[in-house]
């Protein structure tokens, strides 16, 4: 092997000066897989995007092969051999497989129409050299998100690709799913392809990579190879100081019932019924987790909690207080929230880290002046320079836009935000998402604190390793049902990843 792609001396600077790049250099060797690991805003994300020309570098130069390149837009990408998966999925539901994979790149017949018949049968000769076991004639709406990632895959090995960039492949599989698309990602290695893929999970890393580059605040730390390394050591490398990687749970006697959801019910205008006679309780001291496979009813249930879709049936009670039809206001009263979407239910990205920072807190008699009518700024600025210190966020100044902030760093805000709160109840959907090792332990610790405190807490996580290090009993939702309530030290990974696809318990292993 040897070196197809060199970045060099790469420099990214965002206006007005924050360096997201700092003379980066990194190498990557023809039929290697090649992690790209590093705290939130460290640049891994800019590193790729530039290779893939949807940034550009303020300064350095990239060369593919011994030649440099030039790459302006994904399109000169793509025609260098470079291609990027990114984490969400951008295919059209309506189309089948190989209608998108060939979508831009039609083959043509003689009259300029497209050839359907030579398109689907080249699609299904990609399908079985690569092992990908995908039905071509099936719509992408009623495959698993594991299928459409192949398919994403798929669409770039049809433009002849070579290099692929892969950011956080696993982060909406099942733990069934994982070692399929590691074996996946190892044929296409093994064919001579090369795989670049960001990720957070260091354990995955560690037994997928060939080698990992580790980067820090811009720059680049080292680059090391996987089997002559730990998940300690890259930890250490990433945040500087050490991480514990061990469940920090410590044993707690539950209390009353904070939250209480009963028989919950809701069917979506087309008639299809999201979720069917849900109960769930949640009690003082308690942290409970929500797993399953994504589009399980995951999302009505929150919009559910939170006022966003109404309660055709059933009943929610907070801290006894009734708030089955309340407004939302209301409930935010009694309930901290963190959004698997930021962007649109978090945040406002256009509004200062200040004014973010201030939401749901700004009914407070701290932050206002003259009878409420007017912000106190001084105190505004204060809780934002405390939300930065306590949670690590990397920013200029409170008054910096909120979308200046890399998504790591948008979500430590609101983390900080919310977990601020003295709510007896807090929901949390997807909290550590894209969260780097360090930030994803501080925030693990600052959760049982809240379960120490008295409070109850309600965690949907894709990640089950997050939610067998800190909650203390494990539901599974499935087509929008509680299959099972399970203890979390009297079940395993594996029992609970089954219930998530299957929707039973196994009944071969339980006899």
């Amino acid at each position: 092997m040897g070196n197809l792609i060199e970045m060099r001396n790469i420099v990214k600077v965002f206006p007005p000066s924050v360096v997201a790049l700092d003379d980066v250099t990194v190498d990557f060797e023809e039929g290697e897989i090649h992690a790209i690991v590093g705290e939130n805003g460290a640049g891994k994300s800019t590193l790729m995007k530039i290779l893939y020309g949807l940034e550009s570098a303020t300064s350095g130069e990239i060369y593919h092969k011994g030649r440099r390149l030039n790459i302006r837009s994904t399109k000169e990408a793509i025609a260098s051999g470079i291609g990027m998966v990114h984490q969400e999925i951008m295919l059209v539901p309506e189309y089948t497989v190989w209608q998108n994979v060939v979508l831009g790149m039609e083959p043509v017949n003689w009259f300029g129409r497209i050839d359907e018949k030579r398109a689907r049968q080249q699609v299904q000769e990609r399908i079985d050299e690569y092992h990908f076991n995908l039905d071509p004639d099936a719509l992408v709406s009623d495959i698993s998100v594991a299928a459409r990632q192949k398919v994403e895959i798929l669409k770039l090995l049809y433009r002849n690709v070579l290099t692929l960039i892969l950011d956080e492949p696993t982060s909406v599989l099942t733990p069934q799913e994982i070692p399929r698309l590691f074996d996946e990602l190892r044929r296409l290695r093994d064919s001579g392809h090369t795989i670049l893929f960001i990720s957070h999970h260091l354990d995955e890393v560690l037994e997928l990579s060939d080698r990992i580059t580790v980067l820090r605040r811009g720059k680049k730390i080292g680059t090391v190879q996987a089997d002559q390394t730990s998940k300690e050591e890259l930890a250490q490398m990433m945040v500087g100081r050490e991480v514990l990687f061990t469940s920090l749970k410590q044993p707690c006697k539950p209390g009353r019932t904070v939250f209480e959801l009963t028989d919950l019910s809701y069917t979506d205008p087309e008639g299809r019924k999201r979720l069917d006679g849900v109960n769930i309780h949640v009690r003082a001291h308690e942290t409970v987790g929500i797993a399953g496979v994504e589009g399980n009813g995951q999302l009505e249930l929150v919009n559910a909690i939170m006022g966003l879709l109404p309660i055709q049936e059933g009943r929610l009670v907070v801290d006894g207080q009734d708030l089955t039809h309340a407004d939302i206001l209301t409930r935010r009263g009694k309930i901290s929230f963190v959004s698997q979407d930021r962007g649109r239910m978090s945040a406002s990205l256009p509004a200062s880290i200040k004014e973010n920072v201030l939401m749901t807190h700004h009914r407070q008699g701290r932050f206002t002046k003259l009878m409420g009518l007017v912000l106190n700024n001084r105190e505004a600025a204060a809780f934002a320079e405390e939300v930065r210190e306590q949670f690590a966020v990397h920013m200029d100044g409170a008054d910096a836009p909120f979308s200046s902030l890399s998504g790591g760093n948008q979500q430590k805000v609101i983390l900080g935000r919310e977990l601020l709160l003295n709510t007896p109840f807090v929901l949390l959907d997807q909290p550590t998402r894209g969260l780097d090792v360090g930030s994803i332990e501080y925030v693990h610790r600052q959760i049982l604190a809240m379960r120490e405190a008295g409070r109850a807490v309600l965690l949907i996580s894709a990640d089950l390793g997050e939610l067998f290090r800190i909650t203390d009993r494990i539901l599974v939702l499935s087509r929008g049902r509680i299959v099972a309530d399970l203890v979390t030290d009297e079940t395993d990974i594996n029992e609970v990843g089954y219930l998530m696809l299957e929707g039973k318990r196994n009944e071969t292993e339980a006899a």
